[in-house]
């Protein structure tokens, strides 16, 4: 049962800015992630379609015949129908680590899916050490009743594991040269972000065996260093690529400073060395001007918005959006729309969702696929009115 709220939600968006508070505390990581909501309008008008309900759902997938693969975060890998609505658990999914930010998490499809069915997944796992990221490849079989994951195979993790479950970040996508890319949290560890022995805090590019891509920057740095494309990130939740083939990275920041950031081959992105930011304990951390050697990032929020899933907009059903960053807000329950092609950066518009969202999908005739974040998050569908 969807919750005791209006099925379909109709907004106009002003032509005009507009100011409105959120001052609701949020847990977790966002808990200081609190935001003065403001919404800056391109005269465009949607409509909130509410289509069901999941259970801290984390990503999702579109596959080619218009049906979704919606992660969730206990464990649960779900085949669902928009047309029909019907639910259909996937077999054979790995143990995944639940706690604290921890569990399943992202999952994306083999630029090749509708020839080789390969899927990826991320999830955390327990191990020596405490708890790491990993990343499987496997054969989605939908050619029976119950449909199941075939041909499990590890092809990344974070290392070393560490204890505690936060900052994980492990989302994914292919590039057009089919590539995989990696966000790798620092794990609230800090340090890591900094150090080529480690691939926390980094974004890594891999073949889509796993297997390291050999223009990667570190070749002669050992073998972990050689899966990594840049460092010095922090908790990188959201990640895509414009129309120009540019790989865009949005991240939380600590007590204020979440980022956008340009990904650049090699580029350290200074964290926790510099940040616009500050710690959650009060104390300060070195803003990016103050070590030009750092790549800063092309546009921050203080009040932060808690980013969590980023998209760049090409359908037609909101012109206006094309080639703009959407991002995903958890403490911020909203939409962020960037133009990435100004100069400087800027946030153009935000669209207040009055939930905490959690992951975005393009869907293929333009609409947009939202999901909530936590129990009973409702899948919505976002719609040109």
């Amino acid at each position: 049962m969807l919750r005791k709220k209006a099925f379909c939600l109709l907004m106009t968006v002003s032509a005009f800015f507009g100011l409105m508070a959120c001052h609701a505390q949020r847990s977790a990581e966002s808990a200081a992630h609190e935001q003065q909501d403001s919404s800056a309008s391109l005269g465009t008008s949607i409509h909130l379609k509410r289509i069901s309900e999941f259970n801290e759902p984390w990503a999702l997938a579109v596959l080619p015949d218009g049906r979704l693969l919606i992660t969730e975060r206990s464990g649960q890998l779900i085949l669902f129908n928009p047309i029909d609505q019907t639910k259909t658990l996937i077999r054979n999914i790995p143990k995944v680590a639940y706690g604290g930010q921890g569990g399943l998490g992202d999952i994306v499809l083999h630029p090749d899916f509708v020839q080789n069915h390969q899927i990826y997944l991320s999830y955390a796992e327990a191990g020596q050490g405490g708890y790491g990221a990993v990343v499987i490849r496997a054969d989605l079989n939908l050619d029976q009743a119950q449909p199941q994951l075939d041909n499990l195979k590890m092809i990344w993790k974070q290392a070393p594991k560490v204890r505690g479950q936060g900052h994980y970040a492990h989302r994914m996508l292919f590039d057009g040269a089919g590539k995989l890319w990696i966000s790798s949290g620092e794990r609230q560890k800090f340090d890591p972000a900094q150090d080529l022995t480690s691939n926390l805090g980094k974004m890594i590019r891999l073949n889509d065996d796993g297997s390291v891509a050999l223009d990667n920057p570190f070749q002669t740095q050992g073998d972990i260093a050689k899966q990594i494309w840049s460092l010095g990130h922090r908790n990188p939740l959201g990640m895509a690529l414009d129309t120009k083939k540019q790989l865009w990275v949005v991240e939380m920041g600590p007590k204020g400073g979440d980022e956008l950031n340009l990904i650049q081959k090699a580029k350290n992105y200074g964290y926790p060395i510099v940040s616009n930011g500050d710690h959650y304990s009060g104390l300060n951390i070195p803003d990016h001007a103050t070590r030009p050697e750092f790549e800063a990032p092309k546009l921050d929020w203080t009040p932060v918005i808690s980013p969590s899933s980023l998209i760049f907009y090409t359908g037609q059903m909101f012109p206006k959006w094309w080639d703009k960053a959407i991002i995903g807000g958890l403490s911020s329950e909203a939409l962020i729309i960037v133009d990435t092609t100004a100069q400087p950066v800027k946030e153009i518009q935000r669209i207040d969702m009055k939930e905490r969202i959690r992951g975005l999908q393009q869907a293929k005739d333009g609409s947009i696929w939202v999901i909530e974040d936590g129990k009973h998050a409702d899948l919505i569908q976002l719609l040109s009115h």
